[in-house]
C-alpha cells in the first residue's frame, strides 16, 4: 500500500536540522532520479551525474522535466540571462569536454570598454587567454525572423540527452511523498516517484512556489532587466565591435549596466537594487548613452525586454534527504557569472550524490560548504560594489580610475593593476575575494591615492591635461 506523505520533504521546526548517522541513503543500479529545470543547472547536473556514474559502471535514469523549448524564439524559450560566459569558465567546461561550437557563441567578446562622463577607455582581454562568449539563452529575441545560431541552453540540454537523460516537456503541477520518496505529477497528467529530486527551476519559476509549502527557504532576490536592439551587423561593427562596453555612471541602484554585441542584435543588462522602468529610462536617456548608440536608433523601440529576478543571497537550506537544490534556486554568484555557479553547483551535487549519497547529512558534508563558499564570497562583493559606489559619487575618482587605466593600456608589459580589477569585477573572471586582494595591494592603493591627489591638486590636474589633452 503507498502511503502520501505531503509534508516530509523538509523536517518539522521540533526536529533537529541535521541528525548524523541516521541515513544511509545511496543510488544503486537503476535508480530514477528527476531533475526540475533544464537550463545550465540542470543540465550540467545530468551531465556530470551520467558522465561520472558510466566510469564506476552504474547504471542510472534521469529525467529532465522543463517545460520551455529553448530552441524557440523569446519568450517561449528564453531562460532571461545577460547571456556572458567569462574567458575561465569557457576553459572550466573545455576541460569536462564541453567545447561551445561556433554556431552557439554569436560572438567572442575581446575587450570592454568602459564609458563614463569623464571619458572612455578600452581594457584587452588579460594575458590573451580565450575570448569571453556571448549567447542567446533562447533561440533569440521575439522579432527573429531567421534562426542563425543555437542557443546555449538548447546545447547543454542536447549534451545531457547524449549522455542518456530523457527530456520532458512538461509543467511539474504537484510534488509529495510516497513510501518516504519523492513524487512528481506534472500538468498532462504524468506521474512517476524518484530515489533523488534535483531542483535546478532558478527563482523566476512558480514551481518553487510547491517547495515554500513545505518548508523550503527560497534565496534573497532583486530585479534587473534585460532588453535586446535590433541592429545590423555594419551598425554593430561600427559602433560596439567584439567589445562589452559597461557604464560607470553615479545613478542611484545601478550597480552594473552593459551593451553586449550577440549576432544581429545587441543585449541591454542593468543589474542593482530593484531595477524598474524609471530607472531603465533615466539610463538610456543618459548623455553618455545616447551619445555612444547610433544616432538612428531609437532605443525606445525594444525587440524584446523583461524584468527578471536574481539571485543576490542563497537559500539557508538548499537540501534535505533525497532533495537537493542548485544553482539560482540554492546559491548563485553576486550580479556576475551565473553559468560558472550553476556549473560549480551542478558539479558538487553529481560528486556528492555518486561518492557519497543522497541524505542531508551527505549534502551538508560535501554540497554544502560550495555554497556556504559563494555565499561568503558574495558578501565581499557587496563590499566591492558599495566602494564603487562611493567612487562614483566623486568626479575627481572617476578622473582618477580613467586615467590610471589609460596610462596601463597604453604601456605594453606594465602592471595593469587598475585594468585587472575592473575586469575581474566586470566580467565575473574571479572571485571576488581575489578581486578585493588585488584592491588592498600597496601600490594598487598608492598608486590610486596618488592620482585622485592629482585630480584634486589644480597644478599637478593641470600639467596632467597638457600630458594627456
Amino acid at each position: 500500500m503507498q502511503i502520501r506523505k505531503k509534508n516530509k520533504f523538509f523536517r518539522r521546526k521540533n526536529e533537529p536540522e541535521f541528525s548524523f548517522g541516521l541515513s544511509k541513503l545511496k543510488l544503486d543500479d537503476k535508480s530514477q532520479i528527476a531533475v526540475i529545470g533544464g537550463g545550465p543547472a540542470g543540465s550540467f547536473f545530468s551531465y556530470f551525474l551520467l558522465n561520472i556514474a558510466s566510469r564506476v559502471d552504474l547504471e542510472l535514469d534521469v529525467d529532465i522535466f522543463e517545460s520551455r523549448d529553448f530552441s524557440a524564439v523569446a519568450p517561449a524559450g528564453c531562460n532571461m540571462c545577460g547571456g556572458i560566459i567569462s574567458e575561465n569558465q569557457v576553459q572550466h567546461m573545455a576541460a569536462e569536454g564541453i567545447n561551445l561550437p561556433p554556431v552557439v557563441i554569436q560572438r567572442g567578446i575581446e575587450s570592454y570598454a568602459v564609458h563614463m562622463d569623464v571619458g572612455e577607455v578600452k581594457i584587452e582581454t588579460p594575458l590573451q587567454e580565450k575570448r569571453i562568449a556571448a549567447v542567446h539563452r533562447g533561440a533569440g529575441p521575439r522579432d527573429m525572423k531567421e534562426i542563425k545560431w543555437r542557443s546555449f541552453d538548447d546545447f547543454l540540454q542536447g549534451l545531457a540527452r547524449d549522455k542518456g537523460a530523457n527530456v520532458i516537456r512538461g509543467r511539474v503541477k504537484e510534488i509529495s511523498w510516497i513510501n518516504e520518496r519523492p513524487w512528481i505529477k506534472t500538468a498532462d497528467g504524468f506521474q512517476k516517484d524518484y530515489d533523488l529530486l534535483v531542483v535546478a527551476t532558478g527563482v523566476n519559476s512558480s514551481t518553487s512556489n510547491l517547495f515554500q509549502e513545505k518548508g523550503y527557504c527560497p534565496p534573497k532576490t532583486t530585479k534587473a532587466f534585460i532588453c535586446e536592439y535590433y541592429m545590423e551587423n555594419k551598425m554593430i561593427e561600427d559602433c560596439l565591435g567584439n567589445s562589452m562596453h559597461a557604464f560607470l555612471l553615479n545613478q542611484p541602484r545601478v550597480e552594473f549596466a552593459a551593451f553586449i554585441p550577440k549576432g544581429d542584435y545587441t543585449t541591454v543588462c542593468m543589474l542593482g537594487k530593484e531595477i524598474d522602468k524609471e530607472l531603465v529610462e533615466s539610463f538610456l536617456e543618459n548623455p553618455e548613452v545616447k551619445g555612444f548608440m547610433p544616432p538612428d536608433l531609437d532605443l525606445k523601440q525594444k525587440s524584446c525586454q523583461c524584468y527578471p529576478r536574481i539571485n543576490i543571497k542563497g537559500s539557508k537550506k538548499p537540501f534535505s534527504d533525497r532533495v537537493i537544490f542548485i544553482g539560482d534556486c540554492g546559491v548563485s554568484r553576486l550580479y556576475k557569472d551565473g553559468i560558472g555557479a550553476a556549473f560549480r553547483t551542478a558539479k558538487a551535487a553529481a560528486t556528492t550524490v555518486i561518492f557519497r549519497g543522497i541524505s542531508a547529512d551527505d549534502f551538508k558534508k560535501i554540497y554544502w560548504p560550495i555554497c556556504q563558499k559563494i555565499d561568503r564570497d558574495n558578501k565581499i562583493g557587496k563590499m566591492i560594489f558599495f566602494g564603487v559606489s562611493q567612487i562614483k559619487k566623486f568626479r575627481f575618482a572617476r578622473r582618477a580610475i580613467l586615467r590610471m587605466v589609460i596610462k596601463e593600456q597604453k604601456k605594453a608589459g606594465a602592471r595593469r593593476r587598475m585594468s585587472m580589477a575592473l575586469w575581474d569585477m566586470l566580467t565575473g573572471s574571479a572571485p571576488y575575494s581575489e578581486v578585493l586582494l588585488h584592491m588592498l595591494h600597496p601600490f594598487f592603493l598608492g598608486r590610486l591615492f596618488w592620482s585622485m591627489a592629482c585630480e584634486i591638486w589644480p597644478f599637478r590636474r593641470r600639467a596632467l591635461r597638457r600630458e594627456n589633452p
